[in-house]
């Protein structure tokens, strides 16, 4: 609880971090200021790139009291506007399923080694990080919480399947061993309703602990003030059940 009288201080910077077969990656970093022991957070960028609404959001984890770290998934794959290098990516097919998992393992490895960090971390995302929050905690087992936010391709065809995601996420759902938390909207085709649907079924089916939430007349990226796709009800009630999962599960 915040109060008048107490200080406040944050330190945000961009740092270097070992990623997937420790390669040399960047990742923008952000902590309170406190002599508490802190939980911790993996941010995963969107399909859009390592942006500036990604360094706002890691600072604002930090500003609620989590030590955050979102890294540059697109590394490997030059430095520019971020527009650019997702621009880029895109046109490659994305990146891959495997890499991307290892990066973010990396970065959830740092966080837990951090002198100050009270060992546990959740992992969040949105669009094709929501995808990849999911998948990266159905793949490895240091990850406290999940929260998928409007996560695509969750559920895939096998027609949507390639080399660089060879497997559909919704196939690993046996496999997640911490609470997730989803925020989705009803209008988005990207997940659809009915994937979302699945992806619930999913999660009941194999008795995982599960918190899901479809907002009305909200579509895909309804937390982007920037856009025209931003609703401010949806976004605000979505950041209160953010914090208070994270609050309850870490």
């Amino acid at each position: 609880m915040y109060t008048t009288d107490m200080y406040e201080g944050m330190i945000a910077e961009t740092i270097n971090i070992n990623g997937h077969n420790n390669d040399q990656i960047n990742a923008y970093f952000a902590r309170p200021i406190n002599s508490k022991a802190v939980p911790g957070i993996v941010l995963i960028h969107h399909l859009p790139g390592w942006d500036e609404w990604y360094r706002e959001t890691t600072r604002k984890f930090a500003h609620h009291g989590f030590a955050a770290i979102s890294p540059n998934l697109y590394f490997r794959d030059g430095h520019g506007e971020p527009d650019d290098i997702a621009a880029k990516v895109r046109a490659e097919g994305g990146a891959p399923d495997e890499q991307v998992i290892g990066d973010v393992t990396k970065a959830m490895k740092y966080l837990k080694n951090l002198p100050y960090s009270n060992g546990k971390v959740a992992v969040f995302g949105t669009c094709s990080g929501g995808r990849h929050a999911f998948l990266t905690a159905c793949n490895e087992k240091g990850f406290d919480a999940v929260i998928e936010c409007w996560g695509g391709k969750v559920v895939m065809s096998k027609e949507e399947l390639n080399d660089k995601q060879p497997v559909s996420p919704v196939d690993y759902t046996k496999e997640l061993n911490c609470p997730i938390l989803g925020l989705f909207g009803a209008d988005d085709e990207s997940p659809t309703p009915e994937q979302v649907k699945i992806h619930e079924n999913e999660l009941k089916k194999h008795n995982k602990n599960y918190e899901f939430h479809m907002y009305e007349s909200a579509g895909h990226g309804f937390f982007y003030y920037d856009k025209p796709v931003y609703r401010p009800e949806a976004c605000q009630d979505g950041w209160e059940k953010i914090f208070d999962f994270l609050e309850r599960k870490l």
